[in-house]
């Protein structure tokens, strides 16, 4: 995993050049945003329980198929799953927050996540919507709409929805 440091210094590097002043601009905006950042993860470690049991309730509210007979979250198995399956993505969401980099998600979460959900059937529009209602917990727990705290949360969204599933 990278973060936003050792991922700019990769590209700079692999290019020969020296920093010019995005470079600059985008570590001296990593640094501004640092405390912050760590304020973020830290409220979201505090509240993943309920951050999730709430943004699975919401979600459930919303696409009751899901729990109906026949919906994918179904069985007690099944909504389990779906409920630990929205905590992986909070909790990686937090790493990638701290790293400034959303690197991790790659590595972590998406490599073969839509090739498993493919094979067990899981649709990926409720997941992704789950993604984004968990975003707005965050945002409104931490205070702020600032891009750097919706990164994570959006990409994640974005990588899934843009594949044909």
């Amino acid at each position: 995993m990278q973060d936003a440091i050792a991922s700019l210094i990769g590209a700079y590097d692999a290019t020969g050049k020296y920093f010019d002043r995005d470079a600059l601009d985008t570590l001296k905006s990593y640094f501004a945003t640092g405390s912050a950042r760590l304020a973020a993860s830290s409220a979201i470690t505090a509240n993943a329980a309920s951050i999730v049991r709430k943004a699975g309730s919401q979600l459930f509210e919303e696409v009751p198929d899901l729990i109906r007979p026949g919906g994918n979250a179904y069985t007690t198995r099944r909504f389990a799953a779906c409920l630990r399956d929205m905590d992986y993505y909070l909790r990686y969401a937090s790493y990638a927050l701290v790293a400034g980099n959303n690197d991790v998600l790659n590595e972590r979460v998406l490599q073969g996540l839509r090739e498993t959900y493919n094979s067990l059937g899981v649709p990926i529009g409720p997941t992704v919507q789950g993604i984004q209602i968990m975003k707005q917990a965050v945002m409104s727990l931490v205070g702020t709409e600032a891009d750097w705290l919706a990164s994570p949360f959006d990409y994640m969204s974005r990588e899934l929805s843009e594949k044909n599933i």
